[in-house]
């Protein structure tokens, strides 16, 4: 029997989707979706201007509320006796900057947008950039931000007094000097708690990771403003980058994927074995304490806050703003009448009422005539008082130069991909499209194969009943794992040699690959397992198939939980509707990671880049 599914968790994938269901039948011309991939009705706009806006995930709750309070108000007038009409969708920052650079395809991502509000001004700098190396023209101009929020470090609050925070001031190099040292916690008193352990997001998908990557940039080369190309080049600049991924337990495409474990591991009372450290946005801060990790509440939720809450850590070196600007875009699609439609919404959001409203939501006003006061408080582990020190935003060129060079100085991976290729992946993708699912998963495996660095070791299972010479075995190897640069276009012809076949032994793959893993362990890299499955465990014995997954989650818990753990992270793939999403997730979790969500077969190709972004 095969589980139906409905929703799941994912969000950072549904901040990534969201476009590719902005725009279906279903929704209306009216829809917005949120971050969390709930659709919001936002009304008929009639015959007013509609003003689509593209939004960083953070502020999509509070950008809708406003949207909602705009529309049909007084306010939403223009003159002539027309009306403004705003209609937001959520949009990674990374992500937008990456379709606003080439090609925003409507089809796929919605509307094109003719306000872009990412989490910072940087990603403007990023576009203007790429898109000035491609003949393109500039469309993004200056714009002013509407509210803001400071990079911290986060940590558990027993880390930050260990290290004597806020009577010692802390920042990047400490970090470094922690990261390196092999005692860990020890070298303080705690062993208990293991080595120190660094989340990071990925620069090119996350404003945290962006802006983490200047901060460290910037403290190593001992600056606040300037920082130049010459600068990064320089070898101890390189050693010091080096030294902070080599830290990482694995990246991400947005902060939330830590603070929702964070949260979880402390039901459990492991937090502190989990992550030591993660640049995050104060606001975020503020939400985890709340009880309320990813700043969304769904009706009949009630936040509960942790057990142990974290402390916001303003580096000594300085930090960046997230300063969330309001860009009215410069581009061949936005009419001089969605100009003055977007400036009056523009109007509104900055309009002090509304502002009180940013600082309900834990960021802190653009409008100066707002003051600063709770949420910002130390209740909450945030200090009004802090950022000191401000960094300088780099010139578009260097922050294109950090990216390059992040690519070859993030922490490397060993990771395996295990490809479910049972008869059901030989269903139809679509209704309508000739593609089986395992035509549209090997074309996205394979895309994805790109985005691994050359060191990374990577290798390939297939799972399925009836393997092997005797056809008993339930899977089987087709490449190990090894370096890609020797073994890509072996896995390129590997996997677009499969073909669907039987059923489904998923538990019995997927924990014997993790108990290789575990004796393979390489505590220089990122260790992970890739899933994808479309179907239910089907191993031709149900009759302990409970005792299976319960000896899998158990061992995956704790492998990932103790001070002397080898974190094995399982990155799960929930492809097409029969997939047993309940099940993957419950894996994805036990092993301190994010289940993803391709239950839409045609979205494999982005789901697969998105879990390859943690790596």
């Amino acid at each position: 029997m095969r589980t139906r599914l409905r929703v799941v968790g994912g969000l950072a994938i549904a901040a990534l989707l969201v476009g590719a269901t902005a725009c279906s039948d279903d929704e209306g011309p009216s829809a917005s979706v949120r971050e969390d991939g709930a659709t919001v009705d936002l009304g008929d706009p009639g015959d007013c201007v509609v003003v689509d806006l593209a939004v960083s995930s953070e502020k999509a709750t509070l950008m809708t509320e406003l949207a909602r309070e705009f529309n049909g108000s007084d306010a939403a007038e223009l003159e002539g006796g027309r009306c403004a009409f705003a209609r937001p969708q959520t949009k990674a920052s990374g992500l937008a900057a990456d379709l606003l650079s080439t090609e925003w395809d409507e089809d796929a991502e919605g509307p094109r947008p003719v306000v872009w509000s990412p989490a910072a001004s940087s990603w403007g700098a990023i576009v203007n950039q790429r898109r000035a190396a491609e003949g393109l023209p500039e469309i993004v101009g200056e714009a002013d931000p509407f509210m803001q929020t400071p990079l911290v470090i986060a940590m558990p609050e027993p880390m930050a007094d260990a290290l004597g925070y806020p009577e010692e001031p802390v920042g990047w190099a400490d970090i470094i000097r922690l990261s390196q040292d092999p005692q860990g916690w020890a070298a303080l008193g705690h062993p208990e708690w293991g080595p120190f352990r660094l989340g990071k997001t990925n620069p090119n998908f996350s404003t945290s990771g962006l802006s983490a990557l200047i901060a460290q940039a910037y403290a190593s080369a001992g600056k606040t403003e300037g920082l130049s190309g010459e600068d990064l080049a320089a070898p101890a600049v390189e050693e010091s980058a080096r030294a902070v991924e080599s830290a990482v337990v694995h990246y991400g495409d947005t902060t939330l994927t830590f603070l929702n474990n964070w949260y979880r591991t402390d039901e459990r009372g492991t937090s502190l074995t989990y992550v030591s450290a993660a640049a995050v946005e104060e606001k975020s801060v503020i939400d985890y304490n709340r009880g309320n990790p990813d700043g969304n509440l769904d009706p009949g939720e009630r936040p509960q806050p942790p057990r142990i809450p974290l402390v916001a850590v303003y580096p000594e070196e300085g930090t960046i703003y997230s300063d969330n600007p309001f860009i009215v875009l410069d581009a061949e699609w936005v009419s001089e009448e969605e100009r003055l439609a977007a400036g009056v919404f523009e109007d509104f959001v900055k309009a002090p009422e509304n502002q009180e409203k940013v600082l309900e939501f834990g960021f802190r006003p653009g409008n100066p005539d707002v003051a600063l006061a709770d949420p910002i408080s130390a209740d909450l582990g945030v200090d009004p008082g802090q950022p000191a020190t401000l960094l300088e935003t780099p010139a578009p060129e260097v922050m294109v130069e950090l990216l390059d060079r992040w690519a070859e100085q993030r922490k490397s991976a060993r990771v395996t991909i295990v490809l479910d290729v049972s008869g059901s992946m030989g269903d139809p993708a679509t209704p309508d499209g000739p593609e089986s699912k395992l035509d549209l998963a090997k074309q996205a495996a394979i895309t994805a194969l790109d985005q691994f660095k050359d060191d990374d070791e990577v290798g390939l299972r297939i799972f399925t009943t009836g393997l092997g010479g005797d056809g008993t075995a339930s899977y089987v190897d087709l490449a190990p794992p090894e370096p890609i640069a020797q073994n890509r276009e072996r896995l390129r012809r590997e996997i677009d040699a499969q073909l669907p076949r039987e059923g489904t032994p998923l538990y019995e793959t997927v924990q014997d690959t993790f108990d290789e893993a575990v004796e393979d362990y390489d505590p220089l890299r990122i260790n992970a397992v890739v899933v994808l499955s479309d179907g239910v465990n089907e191993d031709l014995d149900s009759s302990d198939d409970e005792e299976q997954l319960d000896e899998l989650i158990a061992s995956l818990r704790e492998s990932s939980s103790s001070e002397l753990a080898k974190p094995i992270r399982i990155f799960p793939i929930v492809y097409g509707e029969s997939a047993d999403e309940d099940v993957l997730r419950r894996i994805a979790e036990a092993s301190n990671s994010t289940v993803y969500d391709a239950s839409d077969p045609a979205t494999i190709d982005r789901v697969f880049a998105a879990v390859v972004s943690n790596f």
